[in-house]
């Protein structure tokens, strides 16, 4: 039978919650003698080298102790390395310098000046490459497959600062 309560809802018997079905159970399904309490094993990562240690050991291996050298005083600077997918290398060009190079077909020198000014410090090989061809200096090429998307356009990525000039690429 269904409740009242529960029709004006619109739902069955079938689809009522468990707890309807409990009531008047003493503890609920829970167990007399466990008890449902808030934090049976502790609260979060608690007893990872006690009462957990089986469950840390088979799937959070080496989540305890020390590895490497500690690095007292992180300085960000060294390690700042911009990067740019090769699908997006043309957002270094303006919309307008865009429209301009379409009409003079001249791709090749626009890039390159508009990329020298923002030195790229790495570029990866994700992406389609872009239609036209682009020049860009960077210190770091990643890896090879972006130098070769790059150049199957007919543009180049030179790796350091004096490597090739833009009188060089096709």
């Amino acid at each position: 039978r269904t409740f009242p309560l529960l029709r004006q809802c619109g739902r069955n018997v079938y689809q009522q919650k468990k707890t309807r079905k409990l009531r008047g159970h003493v503890s609920h399904g829970h167990g007399r003698v466990g008890k449902h309490r808030k934090h049976p094993g502790g609260r979060g990562n608690a007893g990872g080298q006690h009462h957990h240690r089986i469950n840390f050991d088979k799937y959070h291996p080496g989540y305890f102790g020390k590895v490497g050298m500690r690095n007292y005083h992180v300085r960000k600077n060294h390690y700042w390395k911009p990067c740019l997918n090769v699908d997006k290398l043309w957002s270094l060009v303006s919309e307008q310098t865009r429209q301009k190079l379409t009409k003079r077909r001249k791709w090749q020198s626009a890039s390159h000046r508009h990329c020298q000014t923002r030195i790229l410090q790495a570029s990866w090989d994700k992406g389609v490459p872009p239609q036209a061809a682009s020049y860009c200096q960077g210190k770091v090429g990643s890896a090879v497959q972006a130098e070769e998307k790059v150049k199957s356009v007919g543009g180049a990525l030179a790796s350091s600062l004096h490597k090739c000039s833009p009188i060089n690429v096709h």
